[in-house]
């Protein structure tokens, strides 16, 4: 392989061709999302703060970021319909602006419990806002670019989540304020640049009345949202499968930071930052190779793929104590969650009626939520009980079974499209 860099220049050039030729604003979302991953600062370190900060134990702590993630179930259940019915950017604009002003309180309130009833207030508005920008995504792609621009609005996340987590450590000692009002400025400024860049993307009557016709698997459905969630049983099947991941892929936000005070005491949150920042930075560096390697595989293989990458990844931190062996561990659940992020939203959007978008996409935190809103209290409850070491391994062998279940419910999709195929063959004979 020639090293020159000539060689690698070409080389990068061949592989960033991948994101060449999408719509503008996918290009707009992209960077909107580098400036709202910056400055990602609350959230990885909800479970310091707690702890650290505000003084809860870890069954507690695990109990009020369940009631946490609890508060932003009923917000995207309004937010759903709110965005099919009166478009994706209004909603998004004003819920997101309300959900950015509630992080401003709790840098005055210093150590007081106020603090969890801001962030409780922001996540309920952050529901509301995200089954619209999930839907805007979907509304902006197609099926042949859909992969490619949603690989980029990832990578865009991790270009910003890279230097946040980094600048969140050292804040978290030195100046805890600036950990929310860092927050609330980087996401403003990203709301900013949707609401003057990007139109509104809900799908007009006369494009939901002329996919009625095609064959398209997103094709709009002449029914209620219930009887839509009938008409896709392998995407129903695929999400309650794949919650479990969720389950898993949150202990990066709880056990942890846990795990690395235990073991490194005041060393141990500037490690998880730097261990957020290898994170992103891996996401970045292999985002665009792992997509172009596993394109041909299909989202449901990859999908187990990535659950087996969990299952290894986070299951070995039952035997680690020495630093570099968590920067091991980081590099092997991230490559699962890159195969994951890449693939997981294509399967759905794929399969996802138009005209039922944003409630879709209402749906997914709510099942795929139930793995996080779990998470904490179980993981927590374990960890008192077995300690976190035996937590792990358990979290591996729950990854290891729902990526199991992913690969069964391919073989049985491709089974159902073969028989579906036979039929319409027989059908046309007949004829």
């Amino acid at each position: 392989m020639d090293p020159s860099p000539k060689n690698l220049g070409a080389r990068l050039g061949s592989a960033l061709r991948l994101y060449a030729g999408l719509p503008r604003s996918v290009y707009v979302l992209f960077i909107a999302t580098v400036v709202n991953g910056l400055g990602i600062f609350v959230f990885p370190f909800m479970t310091l703060i707690l702890t650290k900060h505000l003084g809860f134990d870890e069954e507690k702590a695990g109990l009020i970021l369940m009631v946490m993630s609890l508060a932003y179930i009923p917000g995207a259940a309004l937010g759903g319909k709110l965005a099919d019915l009166l478009g994706r950017k209004r909603v998004m604009m004003i819920f997101q602006l309300v959900s950015v002003a509630a992080f401003v309180p709790c840098g005055f309130l210093g150590d007081s419990w106020l603090v969890v009833v801001f962030i409780i207030v922001s996540l309920l508005f952050d529901g509301v806002t995200d089954p619209a920008r999930g839907a805007m995504q979907m509304d902006l792609t197609t099926p042949e670019n859909r992969q490619a621009a949603f690989s980029l609005l990832y990578l865009g996340h991790n270009l910003g989540f890279a230097g946040g987590p980094l600048i969140a450590g050292f804040l978290f000692n030195a100046a805890p304020q600036w950990l929310f009002w860092g927050n609330a400025i980087a996401a403003g400024l990203a709301t900013i640049l949707v609401l003057v860049f990007v139109p509104e993307t809900k799908p007009s009557a006369r494009e939901i009345e002329a996919s009625l016709a095609s064959e398209s698997t997103e094709k709009a459905f002449d029914g209620s949202f219930m009887e839509a969630i009938r008409s896709r049983p392998f995407l129903v099947a695929y999400i309650f499968i794949t919650t479990w991941f969720g389950f898993v892929y949150a202990q990066h936000r709880f056990l942890l930071p846990l795990q690395t005070d235990e073991l490194f005491g005041s060393g141990g949150a500037p490690l998880y930052g730097l261990l957020m920042t290898t994170n992103a930075v891996l996401v970045v560096i292999f985002n665009i190779p792992l997509v172009a390697a596993l394109k041909r595989l299909g989202p449901l293989l990859n999908t187990a793929i990535s659950g087996f990458l969990y299952a290894v990844g986070f299951g070995m931190l039952a035997f680690l104590d020495r630093k570099w062996m968590f920067f091991a561990s980081t590099f092997v659940w991230t490559l699962g969650e890159i195969v994951n992020a890449t693939n997981s939203e294509v399967y759905v959007a794929n399969h996802t009626p138009m005209s039922h978008r944003a409630r879709f996409n209402a749906l997914l935190p709510l099942v795929w939520g139930f793995g996080w809103t779990i998470a904490t209290p179980v993981s927590g409850a374990l960890a008192k009980i077995a300690g976190i070491g035996a937590t792990w391994l358990v979290m591996g062998f729950v990854a290891a079974l729902s990526a199991t279940g992913v690969l069964l419910l391919g073989r049985a999709e491709r089974r159902h499209r073969l028989r579906g195929e036979i039929e319409t063959r027989s059908e046309a004979a007949a004829d």
